[in-house]
């Protein structure tokens, strides 16, 4: 038995590195760069001994921008890299001179890409095609230097302002492929094949009972400056829709095709029932999205070349009567070549009438909600009317601020003071007339004001 479960171990382990290799989503953390400081100083010049304020502002810190890079199809550098920084904005100096700015950091993702909020799981951006940059995160602010701060009563202020903080997000990048047709089918029909036989892609092909688990891409050039980009999607098995395997890795990367070719082994060489293994699919297809479902489709019947002509004869009729004229069933052999010629022209007139548009998945959060920094949130600060003594302090700023912040904690519960203290909120509670031993509630907590 111990014998056993060592095996089972180790075999465990090699799929499991194989399937790592299927890189259509990845986890990133991201940061901005936070803005410098501005400074503090003051003009030091000979035969000027109460020289003015001369303090420099901070540079601005650095965007996280995402481009397209069409040279990529896979999502693989992200699982060797995944930390992105801007970089930070230097300190203003002496003499009013400005602090650097910090530099962008610029994320490649190939054609497809969706961004997503990893804890929530919504769309921030559809990349799909896009031609233009997309700035995500912009950098915080430089701080002012204390030469803005001097006025007519205080001429030589002590205060320069902080520069803004850094935004830092974990996100979930998704590769849902584009092209313009899509193969699919259970594993073991021949999809590789047909792909390898009409495009310049190079799939791997053997006669395995496991499922290609990358899917390629290849252009089909039919002469006379016409042609299509086709994908062939990793085998779908059945329950695929629910997760079960790796359906819904796969599943994704059919929703930008505009035309499905339905890969069936009509000769049955596994065993298995064409029309039984037609449905099954279009099970998951409609369980996985009905727009998916509602696609132009063609039932490609491939492997006929190794039956009889009156067997082939039956099944092509039995398809025939149960799908046509609704949805083309043609006969092919991607051994031979047989019938490909046919099928790539139907399938380019069939394009011609297909959808143009590129499915794109709408953001489901504003850039403006996502990207606020809490300094630029709202908050109340408020005295009770029922109760004497008691204070409110609420608003997004606070819940912001509590989410990461542990105050049973003591570097925690300082923090907590120092952001109250820095917003100005303790301020706020004097200016109302709190004194000491009054309560302030926030969110569930209540505290004891001590001067």
């Amino acid at each position: 038995m111990q014998g056993s479960f060592i095996l089972f171990i180790g075999l465990h382990i090699r799929i499991q590195r194989r399937i790592d290799l299927f890189a259509d989503r990845a986890k990133i953390y991201v940061r901005s760069g936070k803005g410098g400081d501005g400074h503090v100083s003051f003009r030091r010049e000979l035969y000027v001994p109460n020289g003015g304020p001369d303090g420099g502002d901070g540079g601005d810190g650095g965007d996280v921008i995402f481009v397209i890079d069409k040279g990529l199809n896979t999502l693989t550098d992200f699982k060797n890299i995944r930390k992105y920084k801007a970089g930070d904005g230097e300190e203003g100096g002496k003499r009013k001179c400005h602090g650097k700015n910090g530099n962008d950091i610029v994320i490649k993702v190939p054609p497809g890409t969706v961004i997503k909020d990893f804890d929530t799981g919504k769309v921030i951006m559809d990349m799909a095609d896009r031609e233009e940059p997309f700035v995500l995160l912009k950098g915080g602010r430089g701080g002012k230097g204390n030469q803005h701060y001097a006025t007519s009563t205080m001429q030589a202020p002590r205060y320069a302002q902080p520069g803004q903080s850094a935004i830092e997000k974990t996100l979930t990048l998704e590769l849902k492929m584009i092209a313009d047709v899509g193969l699919v089918g259970f594993p073991s029909v021949g999809k590789s094949t047909i792909l390898s036989k009409v495009s310049n892609a190079r799939p791997k092909i053997a006669d395995y009972h496991f499922t290609t688990l990358v899917p390629n891409l290849g252009v089909v050039a039919l002469g006379e400056g016409r042609g299509f980009v086709m994908a062939d999607i990793p085998g779908i098995i059945e329950g695929a829709a629910e997760g079960v395997g790796l359906g819904l890795d796969f599943l994704r990367h059919i929703e930008r095709t505009r035309v499905l070719l339905h890969v069936i082994d009509a000769a049955s060489v596994e065993g298995r029932d064409p029309l039984d293994d037609i449905d099954k699919i279009n099970a998951e297809l409609e369980s996985y999205s009905k727009q998916l479902a509602e696609r132009p489709t063609i039932i490609v019947a491939n492997k006929l070349d190794v039956l009889p002509q009156e067997d082939r004869e039956v099944i092509l009729k039995k398809l025939r009567d149960r799908f046509e004229p609704e949805i083309p069933v043609l006969a092919i052999s991607a051994a031979t070549g047989e019938g490909i010629k046919e099928l790539l022209e139907v399938t380019y007139k069939m394009l011609e009438t297909a959808p143009e548009d590129v499915l794109e998945f709408s953001p489901e959060i504003t850039l403006e909600e996502y990207t606020s920094r809490i300094e630029e949130l709202p908050y109340t600060v408020s005295k009770a009317d029922d109760e004497e003594g008691v204070y409110y302090v609420e608003g997004p700023r606070i819940e912001k601020m509590l989410g990461y912040t542990n105050l049973e904690d003591n570097k925690g519960f300082l923090f907590f003071q120092d952001f109250m203290k820095k917003n100005g909120i303790i301020d706020e509670l004097k200016a109302l007339g709190i004194e000491e031993g009054d309560t302030v509630r926030i969110y569930g907590w209540a505290f004891e004001y001590v001067e």
